[in-house]
């Protein structure tokens, strides 16, 4: 699905805040949903009976959890359909996992369940979440990512922000957020990802973002969904209607330094996080091989080859990433180190990620499993991969046989529409792979310019020096 050309300047905008690590995120309920969670109407449909009213009739259920609240006396039902609801079982969308593949360290929610923490830790993220006041006077040692729960989280729900009156007491209960949130709105480019804008709470929000943010706010982003016309005559009314009322919300949150990014589709919002991740990672190289057979070029120039590779890519500007496969990895690592420690600037964790595949996994389903999710997540932090040589050990005969994990690499980022590299002259699954891009070339590299420098990626006969330059050729226009 191709992103809107309107979109054009936000890409820009945002993917340059990832880049200086001044993005940031808002997530609401629209997020979790698609994972399974029920909507803010339908949590509280019965509670709504339980004091003779109709939830489909009401507006305003802040105001109606606090009626329920008035009624009874305690809170104890409200606080049980949290946990209820928000302690299920459910899988992380893929937009979860976008999400939590992108250079954020600010999040913000007003969300009670813990699939962004879960989306964080997965892909090897480590997690810092203020789920009350008290946390802000402690910090977890080298954290990747801030999560702000604004309204609390289902593991205490008796301090969750549900009701009117936690909202009316929520700059007395809470204020530490409001300081840190006006920080960050003033500091940083937020995305509100999941919010319609027109929920009962949101006004809350907004009314204090709009006190926060002052005269001369920073620019933000929401993304928000047209209302779509299906039907005719009082349909066709109520679509008019609902466009109007769009028109105007939109209108309204200029106020507050938000831009809103309006789809018709929400696979739209996937799109748009994967040219994110395309856009922030593409700086980001993988190096996917291995060799235990070094034909047809040798042992000595393969590491030569490499160990050269290594050095080119921290000397233009990219930074490495590799799972450290046999007889290839070390060499590349070699010459990035060398490269890395001739500038008194660099620093080796800001420009190599090492991830070693986990060893000792007995069995084989098991093994597989993990490789394979761990192949995903490596390459989901990357815009490029180079694959050289891709061979190993057969266990039932002397001699090599192409890597099948190198092949998979392959797979996984032509699902993910990342741009392969692979030096066919080095032989083994990198041929395999060089034939099929080089076939079909147009459709993994959509622009002009790359055939003569694939040309000299096949070809034996060019020099160290002329393939390794091909190569930075190639991520030179990706990168742009």
């Amino acid at each position: 699905m191709a992103i809107k050309s309107e979109f054009k300047t936000f890409l820009t905008e945002y993917s340059k805040a990832l880049d200086d690590r001044d993005a940031g995120i808002f997530v609401g309920a629209g997020l979790s949903m698609p994972a399974g969670f029920k909507s803010w109407p339908e949590l509280l449909r019965d509670v709504a009976e339980d004091i003779g009213l109709k939830v489909d009739r009401e507006t305003d259920l802040v105001a109606l959890a606090q009626y329920h609240v008035n009624e009874k006396k305690v809170r104890s039902r409200l606080n049980q359909l949290l946990v209820d609801e928000f302690n299920q079982d459910v899988s992380l969308t893929e937009n979860h996992h976008l999400l939590a593949s992108l250079p954020i360290e600010t999040v913000w929610t007003t969300n009670y369940d813990k699939l962004l923490e879960r989306a964080f830790k997965n892909v090897g993220k480590r997690v810092d979440a203020k789920v009350t006041t008290h946390n802000f006077s402690t910090t977890v040692r080298g954290r990747d990512v801030t999560i702000y729960k604004m309204h609390g989280d289902v593991s205490q729900p008796e301090a969750a922000v549900l009701t009117k009156e936690d909202y009316e007491l929520f700059s007395v209960n809470r204020e530490i957020y409001s300081t840190a949130l006006r920080g960050d709105l003033v500091s940083k480019t937020l995305l509100f990802l999941g919010f319609s804008f027109t929920d009962a709470n949101v006004d809350f929000i907004l009314s204090r973002i709009r006190v926060l943010l002052g005269a001369n706010p920073r620019q933000h982003y929401c993304i928000m969904k047209r209302p779509q016309y299906k039907g005719s005559g009082r349909k066709k009314a109520e679509y008019d209607y609902e466009k109007r009322k769009l028109e105007l919300r939109v209108s309204d949150l200029k106020r507050y330094g938000i831009e809103a990014l309006l789809i018709d589709d929400y696979s739209e919002i996937t799109e748009i996080l994967k040219e994110l991740g395309r856009r922030t990672h593409r700086r980001n190289v993988f190096l996917s091989g291995s060799a235990h057979d070094y034909a047809p070029l040798g042992q000595p120039r393969i590491e030569g080859l490499t160990r050269l590779l290594g050095q080119q890519l921290i000397k233009n500007g990219f930074n490495l990433v590799s799972g450290f496969g046999l007889g290839i990895a070390s060499a590349c690592l070699t010459g990035a180190m060398e490269e890395i420690y001739s500038d008194e600037g660099a620093y080796l964790n800001d420009r190599v990620v090492l991830r070693p595949f986990p060893q000792g996994i007995s069995d084989p389903q098991e093994r597989d499993a993990l490789y394979s999710k761990y192949r995903n997540e490596m390459l989901s932090r990357v815009g490029a991969t180079i694959f050289i040589a891709g061979n190993r050990q057969t266990n039932v005969r002397p001699g090599s046989e192409v890597a099948p994990g190198v092949l998979e690499e392959f797979a996984i980022l032509k699902q993910q529409r990342k741009y392969p590299i692979p030096i066919g002259a080095t032989g083994s699954a990198a041929k395999q792979i060089w034939d099929e891009v080089v076939s079909s070339l147009k459709a993994f590299y959509p622009s002009e310019g790359v055939k003569a420098h694939f040309e000299t990626l096949g070809n034996p006969n060019k020099t160290d020096e002329e393939i390794v330059a091909a190569v930075i050729s190639i991520l030179k226009q990706i990168s742009k």
